[in-house]
């Protein structure tokens, strides 16, 4: 009704007075943000098409954080290897909650070999060769008893990658945030 017509003019609005240097919102699918706002000022809950005919979620504020639970076999030595690698441990309890950056997961006291060895992370971050040379001072292969770690190469798919194993047989993708590609934020 007319309430969903104020929405859309101030949305039209909204796109008209966006320029190339506003902010993108993460939550959005590459939403201009100013849409966000309007969407959340307008308190109403409905969808939002762009051009793409995507559905934009207004409730999606870009604060949310999709956690992951990962597999372990022994809970003690995966949080000690966790804590090695450089992941802050924000909770120690029933499961244990790994913060990295502004993602995380958390490791739970539950072991399925075939969930495991099916299982991968990727971690984005900007310097690869840092990563890689704490990684390798770690020794993860003595410490942990994980597969010897493989070294950052080029993969065909355009990303640089370093590949490790956690002791649960987790494989986790240490990949390069690669300039100006927004899906690598």
């Amino acid at each position: 009704g007319a309430r969903q017509r104020r929405f859309e003019l101030r949305v039209i609005e909204s796109q008209r007075n966006a320029n190339a240097n506003d902010k993108m919102h993460p939550s959005c699918g590459g939403a201009l943000f100013t849409l966000c706002q309007v969407a959340r000022r307008s308190r109403v809950i409905l969808g939002v098409r762009r051009q793409s005919k995507r559905i934009l979620n207004p409730m999606l504020t870009g604060t949310e954080l999709a956690r992951p639970f990962i597999p372990t076999k022994d809970f003690e030595l995966s949080k000690r290897f966790y804590e090695a690698l450089g992941f802050e441990k924000t909770l120690d309890s029933e499961v244990a909650i790994f913060r990295a950056g502004s993602g995380g997961f958390l490791l739970q006291r539950h072991f399925h070999e075939d969930w495991a060895a099916n299982c991968m992370m990727q971690l984005m971050v900007d310097d690869l060769d840092a990563w890689w040379s704490h990684i390798d001072s770690l020794d993860l292969p003595k410490h942990f008893g994980v597969p010897t770690p493989k070294s950052p190469a080029m993969q065909p798919w355009g990303l640089r990658i370093a590949y490790v194993v956690d002791p649960a047989g987790v494989l986790w993708h240490i990949a390069e945030r690669r300039a100006g590609i927004v899906h690598d934020m």
